[in-house]
Parts: structure tokens; sequence; C-alpha cells
């Protein structure tokens, strides 16, 4: 869960961009929310999906970080299908975090 298992040898040039991009958000807890999900998805997903995901992609990733954590409630035109199952990546920061000696 700390880096891409992904290889990108195989995949078309738009899904290798949009791996690079996934693990490269800018918030490592992002990172790690669509890294998880690039990793298992990314390969079988249809092109509506892709446009889908780059679509979420381009939101605020401090907005996204909240609504996926749940401290500020997804928007109406956040509230789809791909949206959820990305969601459904989201790892247990707590615990990260006080694995790592991160609380305080």
């Amino acid at each position: 869960m700390t880096g891409l298992t992904l290889s990108s040898a195989d995949l078309d040039p738009r899904r290798r961009r949009i791996l690079f991009r996934c693990w490269h958000r800018g918030i490592r807890e992002m990172d790690l929310v669509f890294g998880q999900f690039a990793d298992n998805e990314l390969p079988n997903l249809p092109e509506a999906d892709l446009d889908e995901l780059e679509r979420i992609m381009a939101e605020e990733d401090n907005d996204l970080l909240k609504w996926i954590l749940g401290s500020e409630p997804t928007p109406q035109h956040m509230q789809t299908p791909m949206f959820e199952r990305l969601t459904s990546y989201k790892p247990d920061f707590e615990e990260i975090a006080e694995r790592f000696g991160l609380t305080k």
C-alpha cells in the first residue's frame, strides 16, 4: 500500500498517464486511494469509466480528501458509481498513522 505495484509496460498511453497521475496526486492519502484503485482496476476499465475517472481526478485533492473521509458531504455531481468504487479503496488512515508513530 505504499507504492506502485502495477507495471505500466503493458498499458496503452492513456492508462499509463492515468496510472502515473493516480500515484502522484500531491497528497499522500490521495496517492494511496487513487493508486490502489488504479493498480487493481485500471487495466480493465472501459473507456467510459476512464472518462469518469479523469473527471474525478480533475477535482481538487483537498476536496476529494474531505469527501472520501466523510468530513464534508459528497456533492451531487460526485455521487457516481465510479466515485463509490474509488472510495472503497480508502485505507484506515488512523491505523496507518498509529503504525508509523504519526499520532499525537
